[in-house]
């Protein structure tokens, strides 16, 4: 209502102009109007009311604040499993850090070996020793001002020994993922799932006992069929449904309150209309994501391109909407076999991520680990590149993040 008085109000005075410069009288001044100054429709005050939850901790409710006003000049930095997952297994501190000598703005967890169906909870148990190092991790990221985000690779509900559709038979996958909607055989089954992510979110707590702010992505990279929660496998409505199910069950019946939830399909969309075919609605989602290996496997300053028209898609819906835009996953992994692309974090990815204006908060880079590597320690080929990148100025690393737990003063 407010954009269209204010367009009302510039054509009226644009008419009175021109009828006052038409007059008999040409001693008239000319009338010379500017156009309104555009508003800012988020505010500390009004941030809830573009957020899933209502009831969303204060911390929460400014890292969403702090992640939109973040993205209008710059892009955090983050990695799967940074600070236990490294290049050649040499441990110590994350890759990103040896490189750069600072951490990464932003962390990547899975709910996937915490919901283990071999997760018994023992102390001797590997996926409970699992979730614990998780949790430490989570811990000591929120204390240093990292921001948190989890995906869940979630293991089919049958065997529950993969989430890769090629592990499937043909009728297990057309049944799985109807299988866990409301009134499925197997609804019970992932709300078990969901009480034990509940559970572990919300004992994620900070030194004064506070909720430790999660971002949390389900059902990522849907549009594709290798998951089993892929479009192959589910139509749009059923989809919707699942990821409806997921948000309301985690806020209304177990009442957890510090989740931001993220939309991420990867990159097959080319349009707006293709990237809200399976959108569950702006009540349910805070983060407009996109996953993006593709366009930056060796394809050049054109697949760069095309990721930032990819991008730019989920900027301007996450700017009409009130709403955050992120590259929620992206690399390049190198290997002893597959070479590193020269300037591929500098030129390709950091173009894709800041031509034509848009404003995406954060990039996370997959996880490191013995053989290869998507973010380059100090030691490989390719270091000087990640680290030009990193201090570019829409680069930020955990040295040029803001408070993101706290609103601005």
């Amino acid at each position: 209502m407010k954009t269209t008085f204010l367009k009302t109000a510039f054509l009226s005075l644009t008419i009175l102009a021109i009828i006052s410069c038409s007059s008999d009288d040409q001693s008239d001044p000319l009338i010379v109007i500017e156009p309104p100054t555009q508003v800012d429709p988020l505010t500390p005050q009004n941030v809830g009311a573009f957020m899933v939850d209502a009831n969303a901790s204060k911390e929460t409710v400014a890292l969403f604040y702090n992640l939109k006003k973040l993205a209008k000049t710059k892009v955090a930095i983050g990695q799967q499993d940074a600070f236990n997952s490294f290049y050649q297994d040499a441990a110590g501190d994350s890759d990103i850090k040896k490189n750069t000598e600072y951490d990464p703005a932003v962390l990547g967890s899975d709910f996937m070996f915490i919901t283990d169906k071999s997760n018994n909870g023992q102390a001797d148990n590997w996926f409970y020793l699992q979730e614990q190092k998780i949790i430490s991790d989570v811990k000591a990221a929120y204390a240093k001002g990292i921001i948190n985000t989890f995906c869940w690779h979630l293991r089919e509900p049958n065997k529950e020994e993969s989430f890769y559709a090629a592990d499937m038979t043909t009728e297990q996958k057309a049944a799985a993922f109807k299988s866990i909607l409301p009134g499925g055989v197997n609804h019970e089954w992932y709300k078990k799932k969901l009480d034990k992510a509940a559970s572990v979110i919300l004992n994620l707590k900070g030194s004064n006992g506070e909720l430790i702010p999660i971002i949390f992505r389900p059902f990522h990279e849907f549009d594709g069929s290798w998951f089993w929660w892929g479009a192959n496998f589910c139509t749009p409505e059923e989809y919707k449904q699942a990821y409806q199910f997921t948000v309301d069950y985690l806020k209304n019946t177990k009442g957890v309150h510090n989740i931001l939830y993220a939309f991420s399909p990867d990159n097959s969309y080319t349009t707006e209309s293709n990237y809200l075919s399976r959108y569950p609605g702006d009540k349910y989602v805070d983060i407009l994501g996109m996953d993006n290996y593709g366009d930056f496997d060796n394809q050049g300053t054109t697949g760069s391109g095309r990721a930032n028209a990819k991008l730019k898609v989920i900027s301007d819906l996450a700017k009409g909407k009130v709403k955050i835009a992120a590259l929620t996953e992206t690399g390049f992994r190198v290997t002893n076999s597959n070479s590193p692309i020269a300037n591929w974090f500098s030129t390709y990815l950091y173009d894709a991520l800041t031509a034509n204006d848009i404003q995406i908060s954060y990039v996370m880079f997959w996880n490191n680990n013995a053989d290869g590597y998507y973010v380059p320690n100090g030691s490989v080929s390719n270091a000087a590149d990640f680290k030009t990148y990193s201090t570019k100025t829409k680069s930020a690393l955990l040295n040029s993040l803001p408070k993101m737990y706290e609103m601005p003063k």
